[in-house]
């Protein structure tokens, strides 16, 4: 146990003794937490509508001042012909081209059906179906209004019955986007640092000579990789402890769930990471080559983690790739924990998944780690 306290002292030294790593290891990440947070959204706001109204109608004025009036939707102008909108379209003045046809109005009155042409740029496919459920709320909701009226002033004294929703929105009642992104984020800023830090940590040894030192000392294998990877597993910690302070304080993230528990998973999910990059480690020889695979397959996970992405739309293969995707299984307990409430037994399925990865790769980060005198 000496030994091992003498090479993890001799990192410590070694890591705050760096003054550029300092910066990189704790004010970055919590930099891009704050900056992240506030910038990953699936919120679409600011859109470019404009309109080619032919009806020219009180009906058709009426629809184009609920768009107005909504906050999703800047209306800039309208056009006389479709030709001209297609080309504002072209240019990327405009995302959503609203076009109401010749006697709308009458049509409504005679016929009550009327046809309503909306074009949509879907160069971004998920922009475009959030925009699209927008313009539908917005035309459903005034095509209502419009039959209530026809209601009352109608002769008939048959009162129109209504179907009224109640709902209950459960874990996160002010649809906060935010307290949904939160917790994944801070999951990709711990699993990032300590992998490129464990990755990087003994490449090092070998740019510089000294791990063939270290390698004719009757230091042990297994002291040697326990002492140059428990730093990072106490950075890891603070990472996830600062993360969640700010997490509370500035996004106001609720935390339900047991902040124990949370910990104790996060302990055994480091081991992943931690075991992760030391592999990658064992088969690099600068800094450089294991930088670019630790982000390579970092870039992989974090795509198919379910963070940005939810897993239940992916083709069937990807899901079943999903199953050994560790940081998957870190985003779903952090969300569990904090905005559920979940306890042991609930997270138990991710728990035992996450304790055979990381069983199996540290048991492969060793055994492909060669001491050798």
């Amino acid at each position: 146990m000496k030994t091992i306290g003498y090479i993890i002292q001799k990192e410590f030294k070694q890591i705050f003794r760096n003054k550029g790593m300092l910066p990189i290891i704790f004010v970055l990440p919590l930099l891009q937490l704050i900056i992240l947070s506030n910038a990953a959204t699936f919120e679409i706001k600011n859109i470019k509508f404009a309109y080619i109204d032919q009806d020219r109608s009180a009906t058709s004025r009426g629809l184009i001042e609920k768009f107005e009036a909504s906050t999703y939707f800047n209306v800039l102008d309208t056009y006389p012909s479709q030709a001209l909108a297609s080309s504002a379209m072209l240019k990327g003045e405009v995302d959503v081209v609203l076009e109401i046809p010749l006697h709308f109005e009458r049509n409504l009155q005679k016929d009550k059906k009327g046809n309503l042409g909306i074009i949509i740029n879907a160069i971004d496919g998920a922009a475009a179906g959030v925009t699209n459920v927008y313009v539908s709320q917005i035309i459903q909701n005034y095509n209502k209004s419009i039959l209530m009226d026809v209601k009352e002033l109608s002769d008939q004294q048959i009162k129109p019955v209504t179907i009224e929703t109640i709902p209950l929105f459960w874990y996160n009642k002010t649809l906060n986007y935010k307290t949904y992104m939160v917790p994944g984020i801070l999951v990709l800023l711990v699993t990032m640092i300590t992998l490129f830090l464990s990755g990087m940590n003994i490449v090092r040894e070998k740019e510089i000579g000294t791990l063939e030192q270290i390698n004719v000392t009757p230091i042990k294998k297994s002291q040697f990789i326990i002492g140059k990877l428990f730093p990072f597993w106490i950075i890891g910690m603070a990472l996830l402890t600062i993360g969640l302070i700010i997490a509370s304080l500035i996004f106001n993230v609720p935390m339900i769930g047991s902040l124990l528990l949370m910990y104790f998973y996060t302990s055994i999910y480091i081991l992943v990471i931690l075991g992760i990059g030391l592999f990658i480690s064992n088969f690099t020889d600068t800094q450089q080559q294991a930088m670019f695979i630790a982000w390579f397959f970092t870039v992989i996970f974090i795509l198919m983690s379910g963070l940005f992405t939810p897993i239940e739309s992916m083709p069937r293969w990807a899901q079943i790739l999903t199953e050994f995707n560790p940081i998957k299984y870190f985003v779903e307990v952090m969300r569990m924990i904090m905005l559920k409430g979940s306890g042991f037994m609930d997270i138990l399925p991710q728990l035992i998944k996450t304790i055979i990865y990381a069983a199996i790769m540290n048991v492969l980060a060793v055994w492909s780690y060669k001491k050798t005198t």
